[in-house]
């Protein structure tokens, strides 16, 4: 049996469940998730592996109307994502159902060559009749190759999805070796995991505008690394909500960040976080660079 190797854009609105799918298609956390909107920023790829096919996952950030520059860089990511793909998959939430959102976003992608996948997600938060009819009203707007019902989070229909998709990519042999799960580099991905947990200890008090710049990493000799972080806010009163009383907080999110990071690099991390105010943070180009994202004017 020959290997195939493809590329599959996974995209949809934010908070479909697209980084928890992917994660689990993948079988270990590649990308962060929040219950907060717009988590994902950048394209990270999955690397899922299902007998000789290895099958790309470009985890998208959601896509949504784009108020300001890094919104609209993150929706080029998103489409950019959805340009070299082998396989378009749609995620829709179907506990939300159809909106003008999902309509839009499907007009987008309507007339684009890729082959296109419907999956639906968190079915088991849904009467079967309401998936049948949310199926059938996309269906109606697109015509999709195949339809799929899963709970990324419990993790019921991934298997039979991960079998398709692994049947669907072309021939043709593995980009990565077997054992790499992921394209983010270990910066990209310390700076992740520590806005993951801005996101999870702070929920509704930190604003969506704020972000996390990986100023050193460095390797020492005993084998551990020294990473040092900026948290960037907009605004001077935010800082306080981050710091905590007496620095608790942020103590709270680096020890958190730290073991994560920890067991996902195998090796001990040593994490150094502070807290810088700066209005203009999303004008900073270098920032846009760190994060992934291409610079949109």
């Amino acid at each position: 049996m020959s290997e195939r190797c493809g590329l599959v854009a996974i995209v949809g609105a934010p908070n479909a469940g697209k980084s928890t799918l992917v994660n689990a298609l993948v079988g270990q956390k590649v990308a962060i998730v929040s219950p907060k909107a717009q988590t994902t920023r950048t394209r990270i790829m999955g690397i899922a592996i299902e007998g000789e096919a290895q099958i790309l996952l470009l985890d998208t950030p959601g896509i949504f109307e784009p108020k300001r520059r890094l919104d609209r860089a993150m929706v080029a990511a998103a489409w950019g994502g959805a340009t070299e793909a082998d396989l378009i998959a749609l995620i829709i939430d179907a506990e939300t159902g159809f909106s003008r959102r999902i309509e839009a976003m499907v007009e987008q992608i309507k007339g684009r060559r890729e082959a296109k996948i419907l999956v639906l997600n968190k079915v088991d938060l849904v009467k079967k009749e309401s998936l049948l009819a949310l199926a059938t009203q996309l269906g109606e707007r697109l015509e999709f190759e195949e339809v799929y019902f899963v709970s990324a989070s419990t993790g019921d229909g991934v298997p039979e999805l991960k079998r398709a998709l692994a049947a669907r990519v072309p021939e043709g042999p593995w980009h990565f070796p077997p054992d790499q799960v992921s394209d983010a580099t270990d910066r990209m991905l310390a700076a992740e995991v520590t806005r993951e947990q801005l996101y999870l200890q702070l929920h509704a008090e930190l604003p969506y505008e704020s972000a996390i710049q990986t100023e050193k990493f460095e390797e020492r000799k005993d084998g551990s690394v020294a990473i040092h972080q900026q948290i960037l806010i907009g605004r001077d009163s935010q800082k306080a909500i981050v710091l905590g009383k007496g620095g608790t907080r942020i103590r709270a999110i680096g020890e958190a960040a730290r073991k994560e990071l920890g067991e996902l690099l195998g090796r001990k991390v040593h994490l150094f976080l502070h807290v810088k105010v700066n209005p203009k943070w999303e004008e900073d180009r270098g920032l846009y660079r760190d994060i992934g994202l291409d610079w949109v004017e």
